[in-house]
């Protein structure tokens, strides 16, 4: 009985959504609908591009600021929130990514230290109008 009580005092506190997402994440691997488009260091990726793909999620006294570098190169800046803790959204990004309005939405799959699982709510111009599942990691 003691024994059990010692090792739920010690169990490992898990930190907020909002402070594990808060880092550097490169893409991993990427599929565009139900194709896998990109696997980190594969040799027949279909979007190569992806390896320069960058997602930075920071939190540094309340101010949630993001920057995304896309498939294309392309960099765009803004501010990021969480719905609840399943719901990643990237707002004011600016410049505008096209068809956007300057907001992108996913759902959080997954969520460790070292890897997230996204998937875009909205089809990706981008991409030929696909729902894309990124996995990143960090580092």
């Amino acid at each position: 009985m003691i024994l059990g009580l010692i090792a739920a005092g010690c169990k490992k506190k898990v930190k907020p959504v909002s402070e594990r997402i808060a880092k550097a994440w490169t893409a991993e691997s990427v599929k565009h609908g139900a194709t896998l488009v990109y696997t980190r260091g594969g040799s027949n990726n279909i979007e190569s591009n992806y390896s320069g793909f960058r997602l930075t999620l920071t939190n540094a006294s309340g101010a949630k600021t993001v920057t995304l570098t896309e498939v294309d190169g392309k960099t765009f800046t803004g501010t990021w929130d969480l719905e609840g803790d399943t719901k990643l959204i990237l707002k004011d990004l600016t410049p505008p990514p096209t068809g956007s309005g300057g907001t992108i939405e996913y759902t959080i799959s997954s969520l460790d230290d070292a890897k997230v699982v996204l998937t875009r709510l909205k089809a990706s111009p981008k991409t030929g109008g696909t729902i894309n599942e990124y996995t990143l990691s960090n580092p």
